[in-house]
């Protein structure tokens, strides 16, 4: 069961990541996953389930987007999608092909909640130029807004291939 100890670098990653940013919780992480890494998806979800609690990831969602695998003909050019097992060109029949899409394992991104100080920072302007309004006040007494990390330097760290 691989899926554990992929999970384990993801919520690493993803606790890493929030924490760099002040982040109070993780609310969501949405993982891309390609077909050809044969991640059984229930076993991911078992897995965050199992490891989540007591830390900053505990209660969030977990979103896992699957990806088809997709090639290229090296004989005639054409680009198509397939199943993991049925590799053969459908125009000219060849099996040599190069695999484009289908062996990604990434986070997309997370979705963090802030406390009200980096959110108050964040929103401060830089410089107001003569004549200009200055920015309302957007957070007195509304719901704190949650913030999406879409970076997460893409967390191929030790993920990808």
């Amino acid at each position: 069961m691989h899926e554990f100890g992929l999970m384990q670098s993801v919520l690493e990653n993803a606790e890493a990541t929030a924490q760099k940013a002040g982040a109070l919780r993780v609310n969501e992480i949405r993982l891309v996953v390609g077909e050809m890494r044969e991640v059984i998806f229930d076993a991911m979800e078992f897995s965050f389930e199992a490891l989540a609690p007591g830390t900053l990831c505990e209660g969030a969602t977990l979103s896992l987007r699957m990806v088809k695998p997709a090639s290229r003909c090296a004989q005639c050019g054409e680009e198509f999608e397939h199943d993991r097992l049925h590799w053969m060109c459908p125009v000219c029949g060849s099996l040599a092909t190069e695999l484009l899409a289908g062996r990604e394992l990434y986070i997309d991104s997370i979705e963090v909640e802030l406390p009200e100080e980096v959110l108050s920072e964040a929103e401060q302007p830089e410089a107001v130029l003569p004549g200009a309004e200055p920015p309302k006040a957007g957070l007195s007494g509304a719901k704190q807004p949650e913030v999406v990390l879409p970076e997460v330097e893409q967390a191929k760290a030790g993920l990808s291939q």
